[in-house]
């Protein structure tokens, strides 16, 4: 954790060892793929603190085979905010920068985002960015999902 909090040059709280799965899946897809390391996990951090609050990243490069039953050429979002600092618009912010960088400097303008039906906060905040429902799947974690697609492209 020391090392995390130093490379960022950032405070890194607990809640990041209390749910360490984005790090590892993270470190799983580029010790199989390095070319991943531009769509990995993102630290979010507060100006004001240099506070690590959360994390935000893509599951894959663009047009990975497991979307394709919901679109082509798009790319799949996904963000954790730590407890303390939710419902601050924090994950709108980075949602946002997000999806400016993978449409500006990459040219994808198709972003999914899944989401758990009982997740009334992040549905919410999926309507406001845009995104619309397209389908469902059973994830082997998270149980059912919704499945929305948000397309600047059109």
């Amino acid at each position: 954790m020391s090392a995390l909090a130093a490379g960022l040059g950032a405070k890194v709280p607990a809640d990041l060892i209390e749910d360490p799965a984005v790090l590892a899946y993270s470190q799983a897809e580029l010790a199989r793929d390095a070319d991943y390391f531009p769509w990995s996990a993102r630290a979010i951090l507060l100006k004001s603190s240099m506070q690590m609050i959360g994390h935000v990243r893509f599951h894959s490069r663009p047009d990975p085979d497991y979307l394709h039953d919901f679109a082509t050429n798009a790319v799949e979002v996904g963000y954790v905010i730590f407890a303390a600092h939710r419902r601050q618009r924090y994950a709108e912010e980075a949602l946002v920068a997000l999806m400016a960088w993978a449409q500006g400097s990459q040219g994808i303008a198709r972003m999914v985002a899944s989401i758990s039906p009982d997740n009334v906060p992040s549905l919410k905040l999926a309507a406001k960015l845009g995104f619309r429902k397209i389908g469902e799947h059973l994830d082997a974690v998270d149980g059912i999902e919704h499945v929305f697609l948000r397309d600047a492209s059109a």
